[in-house]
């Protein structure tokens, strides 16, 4: 899997970084196929506090991309709720690669 993980108008410090590989290890638990990983985590230049810390992310798995986002006052609640929209798309998308043939009836005799 390819991490990378970028930031706009801020700097990744080690300790964000660590913060934001952890909570991505939960998505490959579910979903082991996962090629790329793009994480921007930026600062918006608004005058409201609510939602000017940002994050977004893209996953490149196999067979289809997938983007989150979420804004927040605080960078680590916007991460956290990224990461949590990103595992709902990730068990939805493989509940769907799941097998759904039904094998045929077995005969009574």
């Amino acid at each position: 899997m390819n991490l990378t993980i970028s930031g706009h108008h801020l700097e990744v410090t080690p300790a964000l970084r660590s913060y934001v590989t952890d909570k991505l290890d939960r998505i490959t638990r579910h979903f082991d196929q996962v090629v790329d990983v793009r994480v921007l985590l930026s600062i918006e230049n608004q005058t409201e506090k609510e939602g000017r810390q940002k994050a977004e992310c893209n996953i490149h798995v196999k067979g289809s991309d997938m983007f989150a986002e979420s804004a927040n006052a605080d960078l680590y609640a916007a991460v956290d709720d990224l990461v949590d929209k990103l595992d709902r798309q990730v068990v939805r998308f493989k509940d769907r690669q799941k097998d759904h043939h039904h094998t045929g009836h077995k005969r009574l005799m």
